[in-house]
């Protein structure tokens, strides 16, 4: 690890010289009053994180969950987030590789977009966000101050929304109305100039700090770098160029507007400076210079103008107040007898399948040519080339994000291990190891107690697995006051885990069956149906139960035994058993290959959709059969042979028996579907 938290990214040595810089953030708020803005200014936001550290961005993952798609304001909300982020990701040329899509009543009024983005390095150019050099100067690159955006953080992060009007392509009522003034304006084509312009400064190693202006514009910019250098900084806010007449001195410093960097650069420096920032069309002015003065900050109007503002940088930063607030369980929810055994099986399963296809169609996943597995697998697998020479090094890196708010409604702490034990699984089914995590902690209002809670406890879970299955979190981001119409959402921590290929001899198998393969689970069989999507579904969408045991040595070990087979080359398709439990995971094999599968043996509806971690399904072409088995015993996995692969139906002992090609409709027509007003199945 080269960077921790605290930072604009984590960053990770990856090796042959190279780093990979990664992050994840939320912008929940501005996509619930103006849903593609706010989706491309987090999108914006989040790249800006990334080459701030001297990284070229290469991808992008987007996690989102809005309310079910019956809701007419919901649909609206997940059209405009996809446009977007795709119009802003496509225009700067970053590809979008992989996601989520979650539909569910607990989303109604306050969706979420988190959004992660991964970039590459030369070690040696590497930059931190922080000031030095008593007498250097900060300059403000990149787009003109506005009124977009003032007092974003503030205004949008601190409350939750309140009861609705009736227009659904209307902000939730009044009160959000006001706050659109609030949500940033994106111009993607500045954020390419300025990406080219900052990577220019740095390899020309004409800059000494750089800092991302997000949250609280350059009161954060400026007080951040000042405060992580130990030095002050005197800011001209008469110098910060302006596209609106009139603004005062507050708005010009809270102001969020998009696309602007503030570099910390010597005097000497500053012609050639300006000159790379000419030849890339991006605006850049002198706005302060760093003082020694005890670490102050002070806000001048004009260079020997009135001192507006003379507080201690770090005051602003690594001072600012920490809570110990009130923690209490969530009420215990009632212990309720699991869902009867299903009429039809079949007809459940169907009505779990999910394909958000039509959202990573409206990305490019293949801009670089670096994509080796996009969107719709277990993992997005890029090919690792040299961010300067473009020398391919033979490994690949992956990526994966996960969530699971019904598992953390019930148990938090439980629940966020088994998120990051997904993610973990996710890597292994592409064969990679990981390597580092960061992590968006999406709850609600922190003000109630057992929101605190809930947040206490899931750090705590992450904490446990990271530590038992060797992961770093390197980073993340927090999001509260969750809330919609009095009712908190239900705790959503969402990872991003990034793995490492060692050796990209083949493209990994994929979500895939084969002709006469024979069907392995991996892993301690479990029929616990607790906090299950099939058990939540029959309850009216309400999470409830008892969630299954966790083994984390035991995961790691299922982990390791996987990502070995799919290295070896002896499966011709891997996909773990999560979200829909065994049922999806067979449904998902079925109808991304176009095969059916015969299954049998299995302990009932309850090993059919229970969610039980630390099994994954792989398909065994003939000839590697007996060496799975092997591997299986010599890892200490517990293996069974549920079935083979063949034919045109999809059968599981005499609980399912569904055409292949139904299978595959439901699947794939399930969100346009029901963005074209077709009911939605619950996340």
């Amino acid at each position: 690890m080269l960077v921790g938290p605290g930072e604009n990214a984590g960053v990770i040595d990856v090796g042959d010289g190279i780093a990979a810089a990664i992050r994840i953030e939320s912008h929940n708020h501005p996509s619930a009053i103006e849903p593609a803005q706010g989706a491309a200014t987090g999108a914006g936001g989040i790249l800006r994180d990334i080459f701030t550290m001297g990284a070229r961005p290469i991808a992008l993952m987007d996690a989102l969950r809005v309310g079910p798609l019956d809701d007419a304001r919901s649909r609206w909300i997940l059209d405009g987030v996809v446009s977007g982020i795709s119009s802003y990701g496509n225009s700067v040329g970053v590809p979008n590789v992989g996601g989520e899509l979650v539909c569910h009543p607990t989303y109604i009024g306050n969706p979420l977009v988190n959004v992660a983005c991964l970039g590459l390095l030369p070690v040696e150019r590497l930059v931190l966000g922080r000031a030095s050099g008593v007498g250097n100067l900060a300059v403000l690159l990149g787009s003109a101050t506005g009124r977009d955006g003032i007092g974003g953080v503030s205004v949008l992060a601190s409350a939750g929304f309140g009861s609705g009007g009736d227009d659904p392509s209307a902000a939730d009522g009044d009160e959000e109305t006001a706050k659109r003034p609030s949500v940033q304006i994106g111009d993607p084509y500045e954020e390419k100039r300025l990406i080219e312009a900052c990577l220019g400064l740095l390899d020309a190693g004409l800059v000494v700090g750089i800092q991302d202006l997000g949250g609280a514009g350059l009161t954060c910019a400026t007080s951040e770098t000042a405060s992580r250098g130990g030095v002050g900084m005197d800011v001209d806010v008469s110098a910060v160029p302006r596209r609106e007449p009139g603004m005062a001195p507050f708005e010009v410093m809270t102001s969020e507007s998009q696309e602007r960097m503030l570099a910390i650069v010597t005097p000497d420096d500053l012609d050639a400076v300006l000159a790379v920032c000419d030849r890339w069309e991006v605006r850049a002015a002198v706005v302060g210079r760093v003082t020694g003065e005890g670490g102050r900050l002070r806000i001048l109007d004009g260079p020997d103008g009135a001192v507006l503002a003379d507080v201690p940088a770090a005051s602003l930063h690594e001072d600012a107040p920490r809570y110990d607030r009130p923690l209490a369980p969530s009420p215990a929810r009632a212990a309720d007898a699991p869902p009867p055994a299903p009429a039809d099986a079949g007809a459940d399963l169907l009505d779990l399948l999910v394909d958000p296809s039509w959202v990573y169609r409206q990305y490019d996943s293949q801009l670089f040519l670096n994509t080796i597995e996009g969107p719709g697998g277990d993992a997005a697998v890029l090919r690792l080339e040299h961010p300067t020479t473009g020398a391919d090094t033979g490994r690949a890196l992956a990526l994966t994000t996960d969530g699971n708010h019904r598992w953390c409604a019930l148990d938090p702490h439980r629940g966020t291990a088994m998120i990051v034990a997904e993610g973990v699984a996710n890597l292994a089914c592409v064969g990679a190891r990981p390597l580092a995590l960061v992590d968006c902690l999406n709850f609600g209002n922190p003000e109630h107690p057992e929101v605190m809670w809930q947040l206490s406890q899931s750090i705590d879970g992450m904490a446990d697995a990271c530590l038992a299955l060797g992961v770093p979190v390197v980073g993340g981001n927090v999001s509260l006051y969750n809330e919609s119409q009095g009712h908190d959402i239900d705790p959503t921590p969402v990872v991003t885990v990034l793995g490492m290929i060692d050796r990209l001899e083949r493209r990994p198998p994929g979500v895939t069956l084969v002709v006469d393969g024979l069907l392995f689970l991996l892993g301690a069989r479990s029929g616990e149906v607790g906090g299950s999507r099939w058990a939540a579904v029959r309850q009216g969408g309400r999470s409830a139960g008892t969630l299954p045991a966790l083994d984390l040595e035991a995961h790691g070990a299922v982990c390791r035994l996987v990502r070995d087979l799919v290295t070896d080359g002896l499966v011709a398709g891997a996909h773990d058993v999560g979200d829909g439990g065994l049922a999806v995971c067979l449904a998902e094999l079925v109808a991304s290959s176009g095969i059916g599968a015969l299954v049998e043996g299995l302990d009932g509806h309850g090993e059919l959709f229970g969610e039980s971690a630390s099994r994954v399904v792989v398909c065994a072409p003939p000839g590697e059969r007996a060496e799975v088995a092997r591997r299986a015993a010599a890892a200490g996995v517990p293996v069974a042979a549920l079935g083979v692969a063949g034919g045109d139906r999809l059968v599981v002992d005499d609980l399912v028996d569904l055409a292949v090609e139904e299978v595959a409709r439901r699947w794939r027509q399930a969100v346009p579907g029901a963005l074209l007003g077709v009911p939605a199945p619950l996340g």
